[in-house]
């Protein structure tokens, strides 16, 4: 781990949610080897301290761990807390977490878990800790969103799927609300010392969507693993948005295998980023999120 000593990211400090497995762990390996002092969270304790021991194995020995199940908005704030006590700056938050159901499942806060984790989640995290970002500008904010997003629609009558759920679809509108938000979070920062950005890692080979797959996952994945990406590949575009020199000021944008590539028609729909945050900020219960353009 040669890099360690002058990488591009070394004494920076970042926070990368869904870091136990998959594209978040090896998100947080990537930013490990230049030179970052990387905090992971995950939902469990014992696989979030093996991904902490593999990082410390490859040569960062500084990792600290954060477990909280991210479905909960109380663990969310839980979250924020300690993240506020235990990290005197914040360089870098890589909103990593997301996953796939194929039945609509609910959470404690009577939220659909899909809408709960891949977007709320994110976007109270980012909020309880803009302050500290903005306090360690220049900052950045790096949401894994998906291709599936050019499939989405926000469906701001049944955004829970109470009427009619599908897997795919909670999915894909969850994708383009990260996008939105994404989008929305940029427009209020204009001056650019904190960064927010949206990325798509791929197609990647991990445990996504296991939990409660559908008939086509679990006919076809099987069969499409060996053309899949491997974790270390789909976290690529994550790395290289979080730590690329020449994208300090970058803003606004969605990358897709590196590139800044531009996103389906309605996430740029401005009316309804700013209808979508004040959802959620009632949703969240955030009496005082950062106020939309």
């Amino acid at each position: 781990m040669a890099q360690l000593p002058g990488g591009t990211m070394s004494r920076r400090l970042v926070l990368v949610t869904g870091g136990s497995g998959g594209i978040g762990k090896a998100t947080a390996l990537g930013l490990a080897r230049l030179g970052a002092r990387v905090s992971i969270v995950g939902r469990d304790l014992r696989r979030t301290e093996a991904a902490a021991d593999e990082i410390r194995a490859a040569g960062q020995r500084r990792v600290n761990v954060f477990v909280a199940d991210l479905s909960s908005l109380a663990q969310v704030r839980r979250l924020a807390d300690e993240v506020l006590q235990r990290l005197p700056r914040i360089d870098v938050l890589v909103n990593n977490v997301g996953g796939y159901w194929n039945t609509r499942h609910v959470t404690a806060d009577g939220l659909e878990r899909t809408f709960a984790l891949n977007h709320l989640a994110p976007f109270l995290l980012t909020n309880l800790l803009l302050d500290r970002l903005t306090e360690s500008a220049p900052a950045r904010v790096v949401t894994v969103s998906s291709q599936a997003q050019a499939g989405g629609r926000i469906d701001f009558d049944d955004l829970q799927g109470v009427r009619d759920y599908s897997g795919a679809r909670a999915y894909s509108q969850s994708k383009l609300a990260n996008l939105l938000f994404t989008y929305e979070l940029a427009r209020t920062l204009p001056d650019a010392s904190v960064t927010a950005n949206a990325v798509h890692p791929g197609v990647v080979n991990t445990s996504f969507g296991a939990e409660d797959p559908g008939s086509v996952q679990r006919l076809l994945v099987p069969f499409l693993r060996p053309f899949m990406k491997k974790p270390a590949s789909g976290a690529t575009t994550s790395i290289q948005v979080a730590s690329a020199p020449d994208l300090e000021r970058v803003t606004g944008r969605y990358f897709d295998n590196g590139k800044p590539r531009r996103s389906a028609e309605n996430s740029y729909d401005e009316a309804a980023a700013i209808r979508l945050w004040q959802v959620s900020a009632d949703l969240v219960g955030l009496t005082s999120p950062v106020q939309p353009s």
